[in-house]
């Protein structure tokens, strides 16, 4: 029987080890990426939404990770705490000013993760720094915003919020489709909430309990 070819990701740690450079290792990921994303220790990751990130960094923030968060205040405590974001091993540095990448380096030093708002323009040698740094320490970035060469980007569409009837009600929760690209691999995508009512986040099932009643975002 012919064996099975190699996966892109078994050929890329078999140069990894030829080179002498540590293959990348499997990180906790949160349930609802199950077939979307697997976390890799000493990789990028960009979302396009604050939830998203947080969604990341909950996996292995939940698993005993420490977690720091820079450069933005608009991280929700309480939502992240719901979404398995541990706060008491979570490291905030909201406004670093011009000295963003050292505070970033600093933590991906001593930290599992680190959440970055990612600048308008961050230079090509800045970025291939901290790329060497997350190796190094098999560390992973998580970036609020586009981030030159990342891993992943994770994108989101096609939102739904639940909760509101007929001209009453609270927004109590929200449907999104979720893609994440890979280099130039298709694109994989799932439907989440993101999060329930319970504020969890958790992948759409097909019962009809999970229809909600709908107001669709323009954005």
């Amino acid at each position: 029987m012919t064996a099975a070819a190699p996966t892109l990701d078994e050929l890329r740690a078999r140069v990894d080890q030829m080179q002498g450079r540590p293959a990348a290792q499997p990180v906790a990921t949160h349930p609802a990426f199950a077939g979307l994303l697997q976390l890799q220790a000493g990789s990028t990751y960009s979302t396009s939404s604050m939830s998203l990130a947080v969604a990341l960094m909950a996996g292995p923030s939940a698993d005993g990770a420490w977690c720091g968060v820079v450069g933005t205040a608009e991280l929700g405590l309480e939502a992240a705490a719901a979404a398995g974001v541990e706060l008491r091993r979570t490291i905030l540095v909201p406004d670093p000013g011009e000295a963003w990448l050292e505070v970033t380096a600093a933590l991906i030093d001593v930290l599992g993760v680190v959440m970055l708002r990612a600048p308008a323009h961050v230079p090509a040698k800045d970025v291939g720094r901290i790329s060497a740094r997350l190796r190094q320490r098999g560390g992973i970035l998580i970036t609020y915003g586009d981030w030159p060469r990342s891993d992943a980007r994770l994108t989101m569409s096609d939102v739904e919020w639940a909760g509101v009837g007929h001209g009453h009600g609270h927004l109590q929760s929200r449907q999104v489709t979720v893609e994440v690209q890979r280099g130039t691999a298709p694109a994989r995508r799932g439907r989440l909430w993101l999060p329930d009512a319970s504020q969890v986040i958790r992948r759409v099932d097909t019962r009809a309990s999970d229809e909600p009643t709908r107001l669709r975002s323009v954005s």
